[in-house]
């Protein structure tokens, strides 16, 4: 007996229709949930594209500095680095939409840094004077000088007055360039004790040793000698300058120009529209001043 004669035929027919329904509704709800399914992995995908699309990575503007060097670059009593150069770096970053590291380093490794590409420029009172054919400089941008700062009651009065006096300076410095130079200073260098000028690995424990009375004298920039004096009035005196040169901001020698064009186009506008006058006077306390600003248009 066939299924259709015990059950009977009009039952039969009934319930194979009702099974045909019941399979075209499961069919269409698996395709639509399929198709739920391509739509939501679908928008997954475009949604992460056009977020990459929308936000590009940046360019990286990675600054070696020495975090000892005051005003231009150190830690701040909060312990963050501070600084007349880093703000002026971190404000170049922000109006070209670059992301910013900075990197204390070890002042006398920075030309391996810059040609490995740890950092990808060395901006921290950095004298471009001498060092042209070794870097990229973007256009000057401080006004600079070297100078000797001595006890004010050392009793000496001028350059001449350093003969067998032990003088100290930061190592691999634009003020030991100058007292090495023989069209510089080195005559003047000659003339102290042991005939050379004495390195150290930062200012701030030349000044230690300075104010300690275990050096006679320290060679530095004019910003690091005026901040010394002011947080020291009594104690510091400077002796007339041994060379003017001016601060940049340099790359690697074959690195990006762009990077440097950039830098120059945001700093002038920086000047025109008075930031940098802001600064120079956030920091004048330290000896900044805008008198001294020498890149505008």
């Amino acid at each position: 007996m066939s299924p259709a004669d015990a059950i009977g035929e009009e039952p039969m027919k009934k319930m194979t229709k009702f099974a045909a329904m019941a399979a075209a509704l499961c069919l269409g709800a698996a395709l639509l949930a399929g198709c739920a399914g391509a739509a939501d992995n679908g928008a997954a995908d475009n949604g992460a594209d056009n977020g990459a699309a929308a936000n590009p990575e940046a360019t990286t503007l990675i600054v070696g500095l020495d975090n000892a060097y005051p005003p231009y670059g150190f830690i701040g009593d909060d312990g963050n680095l501070t600084g007349f150069d880093i703000d002026l770096a971190t404000e170049v970053a922000k109006r070209n939409g670059w992301n910013l590291e900075l990197e204390a380093i070890d002042w006398d490794a920075k030309d391996a840094l810059l040609g490995q590409g740890t950092i990808n420029c060395i901006w921290n009172g950095f004298t471009m004077e001498g060092r042209e054919k070794d870097y990229a400089f973007s256009d000057p941008y401080m006004l600079n000088e070297q100078v000797v700062v001595v006890k004010k009651d050392a009793g000496i009065k001028d350059l001449e007055g350093l003969a067998g006096k032990t003088v100290i300076t930061q190592a691999d410095s634009a003020a030991l360039d100058v007292l090495e130079d023989e069209d510089g200073q080195k005559a003047l260098a000659d003339t102290f004790a042991d005939g050379k000028v004495q390195t150290i690995s930062d200012y701030n424990n030349a000044f230690m040793q300075l104010e300690s009375g275990t050096v006679d004298a320290v060679a530095c920039d004019l910003s690091i000698a005026d901040y010394q004096m002011a947080a020291k009035p009594d104690m510091f005196v400077k002796l007339e300058p041994l060379s003017t040169e001016n601060y940049a901001v340099g790359f690697a020698k074959d690195g990006d120009t762009a990077m440097v064009d950039a830098v120059n186009k945001t700093l002038k506008e920086m000047y025109d529209d008075g930031t940098i006058a802001q600064l120079c006077e956030k920091w004048g306390e330290y000896g900044i001043t805008v008198d001294n600003w020498v890149l505008v248009d």
